[in-house]
């Protein structure tokens, strides 16, 4: 399939209400869509690269300049024959998976709109409902917590996630237990804790939580596998994996029992496919994690969290828990049992609102041969 252009949009869009984790508050979510032509296609993909460089080095600025200055120039006038090709194309970029995921993104979009498959049949997925969570950022007190964990429990969503930071943690998670005894609960941390800060969470333990997920450094799996030792509940890496390989070392280090997988981290739907077969084959259950996504994006993560190996409720919420208005004409909502159903048109299976995208657009280039 020849590239023939890719167009960058630079997105900021308005949350609901403000997002808060251990690295920081977000109110407005920035991400770089991006527009692959080929043959009269169009592909759309999501880079999920924030504004700040919180969760990951990379922010919605690196990634303009390498998917401009290095992505591109590999790419367009080329025929890639598939998402192996397109790995293969893009290795000699070190780094910067948020980037590469979302051209591969729209890369898949183009290939199924050609071959009229969707992305799940492409990926093998093998449900046409997904079951999903929401997570709840750090409120103001436990007490605005609990009530904010109501709501969503309300809504339907049947698992919570909370988040959580040293001298926000045990007493948030213990509110929220006591008021809601019998409600899938999992706290993520988001590397705010050392081995050895992370000793005050051993109270978790007796509060029958799902898992708790990523409590240390980002870039850590050694000192993980020494925390897991000392916990009965699970431990969930997160930013910790951000290939198939450091997923293997996980595993075989024993530095956990869970894995997020979040395709844009590890670098595109291929590589969060081949991490979700080598944690199948060594019997580790895995999710699909969020980063606020729009429509697309959230598209891209159903299809993904449909494959077999996915045995634990994802963060993909519906469409309005983040945007009162999104970019695609899909609104995704909440099923009475918890599920989202996964898109089955070609492609994504999803229309891009090209007013909703031009509203919400800081800065647009088209890049071409």
């Amino acid at each position: 399939m020849k590239l023939d252009s890719l167009t960058l949009f630079h997105v900021s869009m308005p949350l609901v209400s403000p997002f808060e984790t251990s690295f920081g508050r977000t109110t407005d979510r920035e991400c770089i869509v991006i527009a692959a032509r080929s043959g009269g296609l169009t592909g759309y993909g999501e880079c999920v690269a924030d504004r700040d460089p919180g969760y990951s080095y990379e922010t919605s600025h690196t990634a303009w300049h390498i998917l401009k200055d290095f992505a591109a120039p590999l790419l367009l006038g080329q025929d890639v024959a598939d998402a192996a090709d397109f790995q293969q194309r893009v290795a000699s970029i070190r780094g910067h998976n948020l980037a590469k995921a979302g051209v591969e993104m729209a890369l898949w979009d183009l290939l199924g709109k050609r071959d009229g498959k969707s992305l799940r049949e492409m990926l093998g997925g093998s449900r046409d409902r997904v079951p999903v969570g929401v997570s709840v950022g750090l409120q103001e007190s436990p007490e605005a917590l609990v009530q904010a964990v109501g709501k969503y429990l309300a809504e339907g969503y049947a698992r919570i996630k909370i988040k959580i930071k040293p001298g926000r943690d045990v007493g948030d998670a213990s509110a929220v237990r006591k008021a809601f005894p019998k409600i899938k609960l999992q706290v993520d941390a988001n590397s705010a804790y050392t081995l050895e800060t992370a000793a005050a969470l051993r109270p978790l333990d007796d509060l029958d939580l799902l898992l708790i997920e990523q409590p240390l450094n980002e870039d850590d799996i050694w000192d993980h596998a020494k925390l897991q030792a000392q916990f009965r509940t699970p431990i969930c890496l997160d930013e910790s994996i951000v290939s198939p390989r450091h997923a293997r070392y996980a595993i075989e280090m024993k530095a956990c029992q869970i894995i997020n997988i979040k395709a844009g981290r590890v670098g595109g739907l291929s590589q969060a496919v081949a991490v979700h077969d080598l944690c199948r084959a060594s019997g580790l259950p895995v999710w699909c994690g969020g980063m606020l996504e729009t429509g697309i994006g959230r598209a891209s993560n159903l299809a993904l969290a449909s494959l077999p190996g996915f045995t634990l409720p994802g963060d993909i919420s519906a469409s309005e828990r983040y945007y009162a208005r999104d970019i695609t004409r899909e609104r995704f909502t909440l099923n009475d049992d918890s599920t989202i159903t996964v898109p089955s048109g070609p492609g994504l299976g999803i229309c891009v609102d090209e007013a909703a995208l031009k509203e919400f657009t800081l800065n647009e280039m088209t890049l071409c041969e």
